[in-house]
């Protein structure tokens, strides 16, 4: 009743207190901006109208993060601001991590070193919230690089998930099939970015090539009636980004917004930030809009909120 009495109320801060996950946030730009601002004394505004491409998205990225973070010290402080984030928006269980290559440039590379820069931040600035480790996996990367990159993490037991992101077309989903086959025998969560650009057809693709536990967007789904009642049948989360899926162009608005007929047929989906930097969608957002448009009722949103509390295994 608290939350759902937030939304009918649109009352934001009342959202913000009420407990959440943030399954799909990629820390880099994902933290808070005024954190940043007070630490970094960089400005940083979110897009207003919605983008082209993914080419314009890097092209922001490049205005307004630039260099300045491409540092140790620098990647530190966006771990800190991401947990920052999630502590003010209520967020309860947060997965967030490093991509592989960030293991060289950032952490001289050590394992140990990268697992510590997140534990630390967790510990003195959000500690009580769930953190989920993550590995990152850039999609246009060669295979060799990426399992030589992997070889450092493999038996780290600090990590929850293994997370492939990028250009959906960059490879086939096939050249990553060996690498999932391993991170399942490390005992890893296996998620995949896919659908968000790709199809329905990309989506299921993804899920049986590589054994996926979850897909992060997968909106494509919505367009097609038995990949919906694949997802559903096999038990295949969809942590959906609705901000970002519309200033993507990917969806014309957000009340017509394919999380409704995917939730109300079955699938398992949660609301996510993705980059709170660039689309100011910090969870709590994303409900109250997906709220005040009519995409989702309120005691629907509450259960979408619930369901991303629940335990997976």
């Amino acid at each position: 009743m608290i939350f759902t009495d937030a939304l009918i109320q649109e009352d934001l801060e009342a959202i913000r207190r009420c407990p959440k996950a943030d399954l799909h946030n990629h820390f880099v730009l994902g933290g808070n901006r005024q954190f940043l601002f007070d630490h970094s004394g960089k400005d940083i505004q979110p897009i207003k109208e919605p983008l082209h491409s993914m080419d314009e998205m890097h092209a922001w990225n490049s205005r307004n993060t630039g260099g300045y973070f491409e540092t140790a010290e620098g990647r530190r402080l966006l771990i800190r601001a991401a947990f920052s984030q999630a502590k003010e928006d209520g967020v309860t269980i947060l997965e967030i991590g490093e991509d592989v290559w960030g293991l060289g440039t950032f952490f001289h590379g050590d394992i140990d070193e990268l697992v510590d820069a997140f534990e630390v931040a967790h510990r003195e600035i959000a500690p009580e919230i769930e953190l989920r480790l993550q590995i990152g996996l850039s999609r246009h990367c060669d295979i060799s690089y990426l399992e030589d990159c992997l070889s450092h993490f493999w038996g780290c037991k600090a990590f929850y998930s293994i997370d492939l992101y990028g250009d959906e077309l960059a490879q086939p989903i096939e050249n990553f099939r060996s690498i999932y086959r391993h991170a399942k025998s490390e005992g890893l969560r296996l998620k995949a970015h896919v659908g968000e650009w790709g199809t329905a057809d990309d989506v299921r693709r993804a899920v049986e090539c590589l054994e996926l536990d979850e897909v992060q967007h997968g909106i494509a789904a919505a367009e097609d009636p038995s990949v919906i009642r694949f997802l559903v049948d096999n038990h295949i989360r969809l942590n959906i980004t609705p901000s970002s899926n519309y200033l993507l162009g990917r969806v014309p608005d957000l009340k017509s917004h394919p999380i409704a007929r995917l939730y109300r047929s079955g699938v398992d989906v949660t609301i996510n930030s993705d980059d709170v930097l660039i689309f100011d969608s910090d969870v709590s957002k994303e409900y109250l809009r997906l709220y005040q448009c009519g995409c989702l009722y309120a005691e629907e949103l509450d259960d979408i909120r619930r369901n991303g509390l629940k335990s997976v295994y």
